[in-house]
């Protein structure tokens, strides 16, 4: 399956965009296109599955870390030579002797946290062997067989208690995250490509304006001399030839860089040449912005950032208040051990195993470094419930602004499409009586600008509609076209 989707993100810009290098045929690209490109294989799409599977690898930790664990511990050769500092009971004094060994020992543990009391349940076992060489030659076995035990601490910081609270809150907010950032790359794509449909559209109109003028020009020349036109009219007409030379050469660099910019962000070929298809027509939908709001509140991650940032501000201010007091702990096992010369015998006749301890810790005088951390850790918390009130005051008014100007773009495009038409249609008729000697030059240049401007107004305004539409989607992580929620195959994304 891994391998499968590698394969499509890799040959999907080939099949889209690839063309040979004698053909002449420009690749049709959508705005749905570059979007499904975009998502699929970008570096920044790859980037937020990245980004998502160390989350999702964070939390399956989390997980195992809740499951019984098991260890084996062992020491399989020791050998010591050496001289040590020995005390003579008979003379009463010490001694230097020689001393040399072998010893070995292994062990294996099975242990449990346990999230309601931050303590932690073990079952052990332990074998040591040990060899003496030298004047007193000797071997021991030494046992534990079984033993079960609990440790405690009385009254300081859980820390699994709150790792229960924040771990599945933090993987909910990455799996959103996800989707929030695979929406952000598809506004970002819309704005690329609408760049570059504006430049498009610019350059085209430039190498139209440029056709009319020369022609406009040429007419112009032979209606001199005739004596139709005037000397300043004619002056006129090759300025606008000039000026229109100029606005080419700034078209086509625009073109290119928007271009360029597209294509790197698709992770396409920069050499791949396509034509863009825009949207026939907006989208007839009316977003309520009650609805938009409530949907933001229930998807958008930025809720669950500001509640993770305040869980986590509570925890460490909980834990500098534990850790501020006397700490106690307690250790309690209970279980069987022997010694023996012999392997076998090290299992027989068993002896109780009791072991009991309470630790104690009291903090006397540290110079007010406790009480520090404390009130640190308490200004923290509250910063983290401002800030987190903060920015849910600030999303809320970034998805009404742009609900309310969705809905006005969304009524304003159809003025802006019949304004193309119409300035297209009088620049047509201005033009024809311009040839037939019936208008003059400011007629015909009014004319040409007004049709320059009603066509970059309408990819303008197409584009700021877009835009809006997948902002409020990256906001709301729902679609309200569909009215269904955005969501993503997350398992997908861990194959990745």
């Amino acid at each position: 399956m891994k391998r499968n989707l590698l394969t499509v993100a890799l040959l999907c810009p080939f099949f889209l965009f690839s063309l040979s290098a004698n053909s002449q045929t420009q690749a049709v690209l959508s705005l749905d296109k570059a979007i499904k490109i975009a998502t699929d294989s970008s570096l920044t799409a790859f980037k937020a599955k990245n980004l998502y599977l160390s989350g999702y690898w964070q939390y399956r930790t989390f997980k195992a870390g809740r499951l019984p664990s098991v260890t084996l511990g062992a020491s399989p050769f020791g050998y010591c030579r050496n001289i040590v500092k020995r005390y003579d009971s008979q003379n009463n004094v010490d001694v230097y002797k020689s001393q040399q060994n072998l010893n070995s020992s292994a062990s294996i543990t099975l242990s449990q946290n346990v999230d309601l009391t931050g303590g932690t349940f073990f079952v052990d076992s332990y074998l040591s062997y040990i060899q003496n060489y030298g004047v007193s030659q000797y071997k021991q076995y030494s046992s534990v067989p079984f033993r079960l035990g609990y440790s405690q601490s009385l009254f300081g910081f859980n820390s699994f208690k709150w790792d229960k609270r924040i771990e599945p809150l933090r993987y909910e907010r990455v799996k959103k995250e996800l989707t929030y950032n695979l929406e952000t790359i598809s506004e970002q794509t819309a704005q690329y490509f609408f760049d570059l449909a504006l430049n498009q559209a610019i350059h085209h109109l430039s190498k139209q304006n440029l056709a009319n003028n020369d022609t406009l020009y040429r007419i112009g020349q032979e209606r001199y001399k005739v004596g139709s036109i005037s000397q300043p009219d004619l002056l006129t007409l090759k300025l606008n030839l000039i000026n229109s030379q100029n606005e080419l050469r700034d078209a086509e660099i625009s073109h290119k860089s928007s271009t360029f910019k597209l294509t790197a962000y698709l992770h396409i070929d920069k050499g791949s040449r396509f034509e863009l298809e825009l949207p026939s027509k907006p989208l007839t939908i009316f977003i309520p912005v009650d609805q938009a709001l409530k949907k933001a509140k229930e998807n958008n991650p930025t809720y669950l950032v500001q509640k993770e940032n305040v869980l986590t501000a509570q925890k460490a201010y909980e834990k500098a208040q534990k850790e501020n007091r006397f700490s106690a702990s307690m250790s309690a096992s209970i279980g069987f051990n022997q010694i023996a010369n012999s392997l076998p015998d090290t299992y027989k006749r068993l002896l109780r195993q009791d072991v009991v301890s309470v630790s104690l810790t009291v903090p006397i005088l540290d110079w007010g470094v406790s009480k520090g951390k404390v009130n640190t850790a308490r200004s923290d918390m509250n910063v983290s419930k401002i800030s987190a009130k903060e920015t849910e005051q600030s999303l809320e008014q970034e998805v009404l602004l742009a609900v309310e100007e969705f809905n006005d773009r969304q009524s304003r495009i159809g003025s802006e499409e019949e304004a193309k038409q119409i300035a297209q249609q009088a620049y047509e008729k201005t033009r024809q009586l311009f040839l037939i000697g019936k208008t003059n030059v400011d007629a015909i240049n009014q004319a040409q600008s007004r049709q320059i401007e009603a066509e970059i107004n309408y990819v303008t305004s197409l584009k700021n509609y877009w835009l809006c539409y997948y902002k409020i989607r990256r906001l709301t992580l729902y679609d309200f076209a569909t009215d269904t929620t955005i969501s993503t195959q997350y398992e997908q994304a861990e194959e990745f």
